[in-house]
């Protein structure tokens, strides 16, 4: 009688496409470390060198089983990588059929019509999808051991064409890095990845040879060979590679005739053609570098025909810079003001001009007519235009391609690409010129450049892994509001941002395309909270039950009259909204209404930014139109670690030189300094703006002595110290660091910095006490002797001040034994207190008065100083003290 084999319980279960390679075997292993309790599924291979070394090494190192060895029923999670493709999973399909199973996805080919809808996709434009789970890896910290790391590395080294394809990314090299660091074998790689052939493959290599000819299409060389048998030829796709090395060829198309179907495997380096989309338009799939389909009821000749109708159809001809610039270019010399600029292209039209060198035609910068006529509007038109021009540009050369044309032009979005010859400037390509040629041939634009599908990838993953439920709740029935409306409503700014950046923030605000006032009165109804408008503004504030605050406002420009100046509001688009920002990072929109939900809008190169880890204006008179976005590029580079930009830093330091600080009001700049002294690390950013001057410029008194930032980072100490203590009262920042920013200023001298930053009357005035009480302080500590004076005396010097004042006295005293006694009064004097109340002294005859304090103030000190421990004891000494007091009234003395 046959034995049946139990079928295993997989709750979790990781697979690949069929007809794996390494990289998908590489993958489904990096994906394993990530889900260790997961059962892997090996879809098979024709590979022959992969199929043996799956069965001689892989089964036996990983939890590898046959998908007939497991319970289909008890999978409820399927992790796919190197694929989004249902039809590319055949072999777990009746999987697919489970209620409520969860998919997760790691791929690295394009979108297509057959994705799997999945609750979490992990998708990057890398050379290979193990790089992306090795990533993944490295931010969790897990360790690989050498079988592992080798394993992975073979899938890299594999479909990066082991670093030498077009599609190989920065992102390649530092997963490979990683691996070797955890003991990668390159000698096994290579040895696995470069087989010998043998004496059958090499007959199959030169029927390739012999058949091989070469195509012009639209100036681009295209290699089409064939070959035809009766029975599969495992390693197809090896000996392409071997094809293509030997012959040093770029672009090449492989048909096999094997048995009844013909099997197209297609390699390109060259960024024109892009094979992965030619194959997909067959059926089958890939990237631009490497790609394959298999064709079945066609014979070679017509396979091969449909392969030259897409090569004409969908490979760029090959136009140069020389076919489209204009020339002679219109210049303006770099010794020339912001008023020339502007008169120049106005009298031609143009919405940017070079600038050149004054002694020559060496291309220095661009300016542009909006930034000059901002200028203009902000009485600078005699300023240099070296000052506001664009520094940062890529030029061409007149044998440069179209592609790297519209890389700079769409992708990089420099509206204006001046062309060089041996460093002289000959002539320019504007956006319009480049666009003008592209609406005849629209093909011509690869995928990968389209502005559109650059700034509209899709998040929702993201925003549902890395935010709360009940946030995401929100912004489903805003988005589904918006939808009611007939509008569009978009999250903005940092809280996008902080989504990417995998940085908690529920500061959500929205953006409506509409009357945002209407919008959040009718959502507030909705999700029950109360409204507070701000009709100026356009802009309103929704409070929920729980305080969850909701920030809407309406779609707007802002524009500002004069240099630091309040802003103006009018109605205007979400792109010019976004533009309004303060920085790249900030301009960044998360589409919510329910058909595009998830969708990134990043219009100004965010996303670019963040990665680059940049802090970048977006228009060159950012600082002058408001000069406190220089105290936020400075919080937001130290709390991300970020760099300010070059440029950025070039118009800082322009907007300091023209004193801009001192338009600023006190109450803008306090606000600003607050929010710095709100962040994690204050210090670091006082620090860097004493670096630019910034100090000085608010205040000559601020500036930091070597003393001021001794006293600042004690400050932080303590500061954090407490925090960890979780006391109350809570700090007040601002107070404190303010406190250590005037250390050694006079009290006169003082009222001009509280003056300066706006204090309030009553801040000013309790600012002023509290540094006299510090004063106090200080002078009495200096008797203080530990072992010879009573803890008690310690605890009346400091139990009037402050808990910023107290903080303050603890970072600036240089005895270490005081501050371990501040320290000691803060964790447990300051919220001691003595088991007889004012109920008690009643109960003995006292009389409410000033007496009550009297004796409750020394019942304290002598429960300080350990001489009554008990309630019954301190009711003993409130009796003795109610004597003597009635006795000698005046009597003040310790008891």
């Amino acid at each position: 009688m046959k034995k049946t084999t139990e079928k295993i319980n997989a709750r979790t279960v990781i697979t690949a496409h069929a007809n794996a390679d390494f990289d998908a075997l590489a993958a489904m292993v990096a994906a394993s470390k990530l889900y260790p309790e997961a059962v892997l599924i090996f879809p098979g291979s024709q590979e022959t060198n992969l199929r043996n070394f799956f069965i001689e090494s892989t089964t036996y190192l990983f939890n590898f089983k046959a998908f007939k060895d497991i319970e289909p029923d008890s999978v409820e999670l399927l992790v796919v990588v190197d694929t989004r493709q249902k039809s590319r999973i055949p072999h777990v399909r009746p999987v697919l059929d489970n209620p409520n199973l969860r998919v997760h996805l790691y791929d690295h080919h394009p979108d297509s019509d057959e994705d799997l809808t999945a609750e979490k996709v992990v998708v990057r434009t890398w050379g290979s999808t193990t790089t992306i789970l090795v990533h993944e890896i490295m931010e969790r910290g897990l360790a690989l051991n050498q079988e592992e790391a080798t394993l992975l590395g073979i899938g890299i080294y594999e479909d990066t064409g082991s670093f030498g394809f077009n599609t190989t990314t920065p992102e390649d090299f530092t997963a490979a890095g990683f691996l070797k660091s955890q003991g990668m074998d390159i000698e096994v790689i290579t040895d696995l990845l470069s087989h010998e052939l043998s004496a059958e493959q090499v007959t199959y290599l030169g029927e390739l040879f012999k058949n091989a000819k070469t195509y012009d299409i639209h100036g681009v060389d295209v290699v089409i060979t064939e070959m035809s048998t009766d029975k599969f030829v495992p390693d197809f796709a090896l000996l392409i590679h071997k094809f293509m090395d030997m012959e040093k060829i770029k672009v090449v198309f492989a048909l096999g005739r094997m048995a009844d179907r013909i099997h197209v495997v297609a390699r390109s380096k060259n960024p024109d053609v892009n094979v992965g989309r030619i194959c997909a338009s067959m059926g089958g799939g890939g990237h631009e570098a490497a790609a394959s389909v298999t064709v079945k009821d066609r014979t070679l000749a017509e396979v091969r025909d449909d392969l030259f109708a897409l090569f004409y159809s969908q490979i760029n001809p090959q136009i140069v810079v020389d076919n489209l610039m204009s020339r002679p270019p219109v210049v303006i010399e770099d010794d020339k003001c912001m008023s020339d600029a502007v008169e120049l292209m106005t009298r031609y039209g143009l919405k940017d001009v070079p600038v050149v060198a004054k002694d020559g035609m060496r291309c220095v910068g661009i300016i542009s007519h909006v930034t000059a006529d901002k200028a203009i509007s902000h009485h600078l038109g005699d300023v240099p235009l070296s000052e506001y021009m664009t520094r940062k540009f890529e030029t061409v050369e007149t044998k440069t391609d179209l592609y790297r044309v519209m890389e700079i032009v769409l992708s990089n979005r420099q509206r204006m690409l001046p062309v060089e010859d041996n460093g002289e400037l000959v002539g320019v390509i504007t956006r319009t010129d480049l666009v003008n040629m592209l609406i005849e041939e629209p093909a011509r634009i690869p995928d990968s450049l389209m502005p559109d599908s650059r700034r509209e990838r899709n998040i929702a993953s993201q925003v549902k892994n890395r935010l709360p439920q009940r946030m995401i709740d929100l912004l489903k029935e805003a988005g589904e509001l918006a939808d009611q409306l007939g509008c569009e409503a978009y999250a903005v700014g940092g809280f996008v941002r902080d989504i990417l950046l995998g940085r908690p923030n529920l500061d959500l605000d929205l953006v409506v395309e509409g009357d945002g006032i209407d919008f959040a009165k009718k959502f507030a109804s909705r999700v029950g909270g109360r409204v507070k408008a701000h009709s100026k503004f356009k802009t309103a504030v929704v409070i929920l039950d729980d305080d969850q605050r909701v920030d809407v406002a309406t779609a707007r420009l802002e524009y500002y009259e004069y240099p630091a100046a309040l802003p103006t509001v009018e109605l205007s688009s979400i792109k010019m909204d976004l533009y309004r920002r303060d920085f790249t990072v900030n301009a960044l929109a998360l589409r919510i209404n329910p058909g595009r939900y998830g969708q990134l809008v990043d219009f100004f190169g965010a996303e670019r930014d963040i990665r680059n880890k940049t802090i970048r204006v977006l228009h060159s008179l950012s600082f002058v139109e408001d000069p406190t976005r220089i105290l936020r590029a400075i919080r937001f580079e130290r709390r991300f670690d970020f760099q300010i930009g070059g440029q950025t830093m070039r118009l800082i330091k322009n907007a300091l030189s023209l004193k801009l600080f001192s338009k600023l009001s006190g109450t803008r700049v306090m606000h600003e300094l607050q929010l710095i002294m709100n962040e994690e690390d204050p210090l670091s950013c006082m620090l860097r703006m004493q670096e630019l001057g910034i100090m000085e410029a608010i205040h000559p008194l601020l500036k930091l002595t070597q003393e001021r930032i001794q006293i600042l980072t004690e400050l932080v100490k303590v500061h954090n110290w407490y925090k960890l203590l979780y006391l109350e009262p809570k700090i007040v920042p601002w107070k404190l660091y303010i406190l250590g920013m005037t250390a050694g200023v006079k009290r006169d001298q003082t009222t001009q910095v509280t003056k300066r930053l706006h204090f309030t009357p009553k801040e000013e005035r309790e600012f002023l006490q509290l540094r006299d009480m510090i004063g106090e302080a200080l002078m009495k500590l200096m008797g203080w002797k530990e072992g010879k004076s009573k803890l008690s005396r310690l605890y009346s010097i400091l139990h009037p001040i402050p808990v910023e004042g107290i903080l303050f006295l603890m970072a600036r005293s240089r005895k270490e034994y005081i501050r371990r006694n501040i320290s000691q009064y803060l964790a447990r004097l300051r919220s001691m207190a003595v088991d007889v109340n004012g109920k008690d002294l009643m109960d003995m005859g006292i009389k409410p008065g000033p007496v009550f304090g009297q004796i409750l103030d020394k019942l304290m000190v002598a429960k300080i100083d350990g001489r009554v421990e008990t309630r019954e004891d301190q009711l003993k000494l409130a009796k003795r003290l109610n004597k003597e007091l009635s006795e000698d009234p005046a009597d003040t003395t310790e008891a």
